[in-house]
């Protein structure tokens, strides 16, 4: 898929949201390195990406041709602060018109607007991919991602209380929640 956006933040920078491209690899790699150890509340530690540079590179053009399946990288003054992205949740007919979402913003950059606006091209995305329903999981402490994901139209539909088992605190209570397309 292909998506190409510039977006204002908060603090008047503007930020290009577009797909990643191969050429952008090694920067989305370095990329999950930093905002998975700046937060606990995504869903693997830095140590635990089954992907190298060369490997994400190839991840990023796998998506860009996809037809169904979008990885957007949100990129500031030249540096990727951000991404976020859609995957299909299979392709068995059962569940072929489910999406899921997921979505990482460096810290210095949170509050600004971005997160939102990544989530707002994913979902436009995702429509028109003809997906009927986009799911998300997020830490049940994580209360302001929450409460964007509400603001854009997602309801709870279930927890696991034990859902993330964090090096950090322990166990950490996961909320699934869903936004009909």
């Amino acid at each position: 898929m292909k998506y190409h956006q510039i977006f204002i933040m908060k603090n008047g920078k503007e930020a290009c949201l577009r797909n990643g491209m191969a050429s952008d690899g090694p920067e989305v790699f370095e990329h999950f390195i930093v905002t998975h150890e700046e937060t606990d509340y995504l869903l693997s530690y830095p140590d635990e990406n089954s992907f190298d540079a060369e490997q994400e590179a190839l991840f990023l053009e796998r998506k860009t041709e996809s037809i169904n399946e979008i990885e957007i990288i949100a990129v500031v003054d030249g540096k990727v602060v951000g991404t976020a992205g859609i995957e299909a949740v299979g392709t068995m007919y059962k569940v072929r018109h489910r999406a899921e979402f997921g979505i990482s913003v460096l810290k210095e950059y949170w509050g600004l607007g971005l997160g939102t606006a990544l989530l707002r091209a994913c979902i436009q995305c995702a429509k028109e991919a003809g997906y009927v329903q986009l799911e998300l999981n997020v830490v049940a402490n994580n209360t302001r991602a929450i409460a964007i994901y509400k603001k854009m139209g997602f309801v709870e539909y279930g927890r696991n209380p034990k859902g993330f088992h964090s090096r950090i605190s322990g166990f950490q209570e996961v909320v699934y929640m869903l936004l009909n397309l």
